[in-house]
């Protein structure tokens, strides 16, 4: 499919991923840093209250020992706090500003500047400011890379002190010293960075996780759904329109996959639609070239048989009186000499007379054909039983049927009558008859069935032989006036045949093969037809009717 041909950095679900993982790593990044800001200002919070608390409590554990003015005792017991590891600094300043105790010895008698940060809390300004707040008096430094709490608490002048035994300060001087605690961070620090690196790992396998459902998903519920639409339209592009995706839930896919199914139920149904009309116009043209073939062909051939019966009818008038004398002639030379059995040259005379007499009214048979199918007869319209004309003609030929050893299978219809000439029908059915027995020297079957066709309104004969049949290289010719396959015949009954059922205003069909035998179907009109109106004849390869013209 398409779809596989894409890189992978292009495909849907990997740029959603992406894009969705992004998003949370910038989302939780920036929730986990306000997060962790904020705790550490609660932790620093925390510290700087516990620092100022321990202060507190460091200036508390002297105070008594101040009041009686016992100062190693003070100082030994802020040595003993200050030995804590986590206590970096720890300082006593007087009221002067000396440091009189120091965790590290070497500053005790040392006066800090008061810009120093240790001073900043009370003297940041220049000026003394007091009472202080917790925040006020704690802060954060650097030292030697580490992080380091301060949290002073000045030692406030009070009654006790001024009239206790050491009479060191008097009742007016308000702050007699500062203790300065200096508290190591380095346990925040590595809770910080332990949770900092905590967070990191969690926000990247949360990422990951929502980045991996993330293009489970896209593939399940949209790259799948493509790709089966994909396929889909490759299909339809190739012509199968038989193609339907599965419907995926409820969403805008499904209603994509839905409307794709319409499609290629509507492409299906209009190429169905276009097939056939196709085929309903291919049909259309196909009748519509056999009409016009048959029209041409009956065109070709009225206009041969007109053309001939011009010239048949001038010709028989030119011979026919010169036969008529020959005849006459004949007849009387016969009577005359007279046949004498004693006389071996009469006899061979009146032998030769007869045979002129015989051919000479063969001549004028041919003659009497030409005229008959020149001049057209006109129709004698009756209300004809075509059944009746059937049966005549098979009468007519009933002794041929039997000395030919021919089986007759006779399945006629009852049929209403029609306006026809009967005597003319007669004719032509018993042409076609006598050719089939022709084409069954042998012997064979011959079929004769009628039948009604209301839908067409129309009577349709058939009559089929089990001859010897028609060449096909022959059937454009049997209708020709004087072509025939037999030995006897004048090549102008199937030409007569045409003419009749031509003037019926009727049909006449033919399927012949050669070995199997022959078929001629006539077909009649209801209604009385126009002498003008063609027969139509039809073939498989041009018109014809039957087995070799008689």
């Amino acid at each position: 499919m398409q779809t596989l041909l894409i890189p992978w950095w292009h495909r849907l679900s990997v740029k959603l991923a992406a894009a969705i993982a992004l998003v949370s790593v910038i989302t939780l990044s920036l929730f986990l840093f306000l997060v962790l800001g904020s705790q550490q200002r609660h932790l620093m919070v925390q510290a700087r209250r516990s620092a100022a608390v321990v202060n507190d409590m460091i200036t508390s554990s002297i105070e008594r020992d101040m009041l009686l003015d016992r100062r190693e005792e003070a100082y030994q017991i802020m040595g003993r706090i200050g030995q804590q590891d986590q206590i970096d600094r720890l300082r006593l300043f007087d009221a002067t500003g000396r440091i009189r105790f120091s965790k590290d010895s070497a500053e005790t008698g040392l006066v800090p500047d008061i810009k120093a940060e240790a001073c900043s809390p009370c003297h940041g300004s220049g000026k003394s400011k007091l009472p202080l707040s917790v925040v006020d008096r704690t802060h954060v430094s650097t030292r030697n890379g580490r992080h380091i709490l301060g949290a002073i608490t000045p030692i406030y002048n009070q009654p006790s002190c001024s009239t206790a035994a050491c009479h060191v300060h008097p009742a007016s001087q308000r702050v007699v010293g500062v203790v300065e605690l200096g508290l190591r961070l380095d346990s925040i620090d590595q809770e910080s960075v332990t949770l900092r690196r905590t967070t990191m790992g969690l926000t990247l396998l949360a990422t990951l996780m929502v980045a991996s459902l993330t293009f489970a998903l896209t593939r399940r519920l949209v790259v799948r759904p493509v790709r089966y639409l994909v396929a889909g339209t490759n299909r339809v592009s190739v012509g199968k329109l038989d193609v339907r995706v599965p419907i995926s839930g409820t969403g805008e896919l499904a209603v994509l996959e839905s409307s794709f199914n319409e499609m290629s139920r509507g492409l299906a149904a209009a190429r169905a639609e276009r097939d056939e009309l196709l085929q309903g116009l291919e049909r259309q043209v196909r009748e519509r070239t056999e009409a016009l073939e048959r029209a041409q062909a009956q065109l070709i051939q009225t206009e041969k048989l007109s053309s001939l019966g011009k010239l048949s009818a001038s010709i028989a008038h030119e011979i026919n009186n010169p036969l008529a004398g020959i005849l006459t002639t004949s007849k009387l030379l016969i009577r005359t000499v007279g046949e004498d059995p004693r006389d071996p040259k009469s006899a061979s005379i009146v032998r030769l007379l007869k045979l002129v007499q015989r051919e000479t009214e063969r001549c004028t048979a041919i003659v009497r054909n030409l005229l008959g199918f020149a001049r057209e007869r006109a129709l004698t319209l009756t209300d004809a039983d075509v059944n009746a004309a059937l049966d005549e003609a098979l009468f007519l030929i009933a002794n041929q049927i039997a000395l030919l050893n021919v089986t007759l299978e006779r399945d006629l219809a009852p049929l209403p009558p029609v306006r026809a000439d009967f005597g003319q029908l007669r004719q032509a059915f018993a042409n076609i008859l006598i050719n089939a027995c022709d084409a069954m020297p042998r012997g064979g079957v011959l079929r004769v069935r009628s039948r009604l066709v209301e839908a067409e309104r129309s009577i349709v004969l058939e009559i089929a032989d089990t001859g010897v049949g028609i060449p096909k290289e022959q059937l454009s010719k049997v209708l020709d006036p004087f072509f025939t396959t037999k030995e006897k015949g004048t090549g102008l009954g199937l030409s007569v045949v045409y003419g009749v059922i031509q003037r019926h205003g009727g049909r006449l069909t033919l399927d012949s093969t050669p070995g199997v035998g022959t078929t001629v179907t006539i077909r009649l009109p209801l209604s009385a037809a126009p002498a003008s109106r063609a027969a139509a004849i039809e073939g498989p390869a041009a018109q014809g009717v039957a087995r070799g013209a008689p």
